[in-house]
C-alpha cells in the first residue's frame, strides 16, 4: 500500500507536467486549424488555409531554406574540425582533455545576449567588419555547439575504447590514417551521427542569438515567425506548428539512433 501511495505522487506530478507543458502547445494546433475561433470553447469551423497561405508565401521557403544551409553549414564545419581534434586530444594528449572541457562549456557560461552584444561591437568595425552576415551568425553557431559535439565525440571514443582499436591496428601493420579511417570511424559513427542531430536541432531552434546577430539582415525560420506573430495569430500559429513538427520528426530521428547505438555496443 505504501509502494503504491509512493508511486502514485511521482506520477501525478509528471501527469501535471505533461499537462502544463502541452496545453499551449495543445492550443496552438487548434488555433493552426481553426477558422472561426471566438466565444466557443472549441473553434466553429476548421481549415487548412492559414498552412496554404503558409506554403505559399515564398518568404518562408526561403526563410526556412536559409535557416536549414546555416544550421548544416555550421553542423559540417564543427564536424570537419572537433572529429579529429577531439580524436587527437583523446588519444594522443589526454592531459589536454581538462582544458578541452573548460573551453567547450564557455558556451553554456554566457548567456545569448551578452554573446551577441560582444560579437557585435568586437565584428562591426576594422578588419574583420562581418556584423549582419551570415560569417558571423556561422561562427557563433559553430561556438554554440561545441558542447554537444565535443562530448558526442568523446563518448563514442570511449565506449569504443578507441585507444585498444587503435594499437591492435597499428600492431597489424595498418597506418594511424588508415586505423583511424577504416577501424576507428565505423565504430563511433553511429555517436558521431546522433551528436550531428543534436546539434543541427539545437541550433534550428535558437532564436535569441540570430535575431540579435542578423536579425535585420539574414531572415531565418525562427525570424520569419517572429515576424509573423504581429500579422495573423492563426498564420503564426501554422508556422509554429510546423516547425514543432519538425524538430518532433528530428528528435525521433535522433531517439532512435541513439538505441541503435545503444544496442550495437551491447551486443
Amino acid at each position: 500500500m505504501n509502494i503504491r501511495k509512493a508511486g502514485f505522487a511521482p506520477r501525478t506530478f509528471m501527469l501535471m507536467l505533461m499537462v502544463y507543458l502541452l496545453l499551449p502547445l495543445l492550443a496552438t494546433g487548434i488555433y493552426a486549424f481553426a477558422q472561426d475561433w471566438q466565444n466557443t470553447l472549441l473553434p466553429q469551423a476548421w481549415t487548412l488555409n492559414w498552412f496554404g497561405e503558409m506554403f505559399k508565401d515564398i518568404r518562408f521557403l526561403e526563410a526556412l531554406w536559409t535557416s536549414l544551409y546555416l544550421c548544416l553549414i555550421s553542423v559540417v564545419l564543427s564536424l570537419a574540425v572537433m572529429l579529429p581534434a577531439v580524436f587527437v586530444i583523446t588519444i594522443y594528449f589526454p592531459r589536454w582533455e581538462s582544458f578541452m572541457k573548460v573551453i567547450v562549456v564557455l558556451p553554456y557560461a554566457v548567456p545569448g545576449v551578452v554573446a551577441a552584444v560582444g560579437l557585435i561591437r568586437t565584428y562591426s568595425s576594422g578588419l574583420f567588419d562581418i556584423a549582419g552576415t551570415a560569417y558571423l551568425l556561422v561562427g557563433a553557431y559553430f561556438v554554440v555547439i561545441l558542447p554537444y559535439m565535443y562530448q558526442g565525440i568523446r563518448n563514442s571514443l570511449l565506449t569504443v575504447n578507441a585507444v585498444e582499436l587503435l594499437h591492435a591496428a597499428e600492431l597489424l601493420g595498418a597506418r594511424r590514417r588508415t586505423a583511424f579511417m577504416n577501424v576507428i570511424l565505423p565504430n563511433i559513427w553511429p555517436g558521431v551521427i546522433v551528436s550531428t542531430l543534436l546539434s543541427f536541432s539545437v541550433l534550428f531552434g535558437e532564436f535569441v542569438l540570430t535575431n540579435m546577430l542578423v536579425g535585420g539582415h539574414i531572415q531565418t525560420i525562427q525570424v520569419y515567425l517572429y515576424q509573423r506573430m504581429g500579422e495573423s495569430g492563426h498564420l503564426a500559429s501554422a508556422i509554429a506548428i510546423s516547425y514543432f513538427l519538425f524538430i518532433l520528426v528530428l528528435s525521433m530521428v535522433l531517439m532512435k539512433l541513439g538505441k541503435k547505438m545503444g544496442g550495437g555496443v551491447k551486443g
